[in-house]
């Protein structure tokens, strides 16, 4: 198979794919996403979602994976790919088409680390972002958009809860999402008639008040449903 040329006879540059993972969570009642900060080079000091390059014949989705495993100590979570970004400006150092990924995840159920070649890795909040490198402040207003709207047809809040918990618990992970407060009583009419959630027998005391009752997810899996 012959090579593409340019005018000159010279082999044309062809741009570099790269795997973008978008990691959420909801903590302390505020939505937040994992970033790792990077240590030298053109972006030095400037924050970015954990991504790299795809190796020669390595699917997109194994790159995601391999590269999230590396770069931030995370693994064995569902990754759904998001959208692909390809702006040729939007890395400095040479043109680049990023694929990225997104999943949810309980925050307690992971002990993120980084590498060497990075400074840091930390929650950061998605309201207030600290300096991104790339076009990843673009790329993670697009996630939260696009969770925003799968929050209200889907049941995908189960990623962000553990097995059991409150009412108030899981409103405050849609509040949090969503960027607004939700009527109570609408609220917990709606996930009940949907069959969103069903009564355990066991509660948790909270404080001085009386105990809350604590709750399920019927299903543990994506599915299709009318919430919002």
């Amino acid at each position: 198979m012959k090579h593409k040329t340019n005018n000159l006879g010279e082999p044309k540059k062809t741009p570099a794919v790269a795997v973008d993972t978008l990691i959420f969570s909801v903590i302390d009642n505020k939505l937040k996403i994992l970033l790792i900060k990077i240590l030298g080079g053109a972006y030095k000091n400037k924050w970015a979602i954990p991504g790299g390059l795809v190796d020669t014949n390595e699917s997109l989705e194994k790159a995601a994976s391999r590269i999230l495993s590396q770069k931030a100590g995370v693994d064995g979570i569902y990754l759904e790919q998001l959208a692909t970004f390809g702006d040729p400006k939007r890395d400095s150092r040479g043109h680049s088409v990023s694929v990225a990924y997104f999943a949810l995840v309980n925050d307690k159920l992971f002990y993120p680390k980084t590498t060497e070649y990075y400074a840091d890795i930390a929650w950061k909040n998605v309201d207030t972002l600290p300096t991104m490198a790339f076009d990843h402040k673009k790329i993670i207003e697009y996630g939260k958009e696009r969770l925003m709207s799968k929050l209200a047809y889907s049941n995908i809040a189960y990623a962000l809860l553990p097995k059991e918990f409150t009412l108030t618990e899981l409103q405050s992970v849609y509040e949090a999402v969503l960027g607004k407060v939700l009527d109570k009583r609408n609220f917990r009419k709606k996930v009940q008639e949907i069959k969103l959630v069903k009564e355990t027998t066991r509660t948790r005391q909270l404080g001085a008040n009386r105990p809350a009752k604590l709750f399920i997810f019927t299903q543990r899996h994506p599915r299709i449903m009318d919430i919002l």
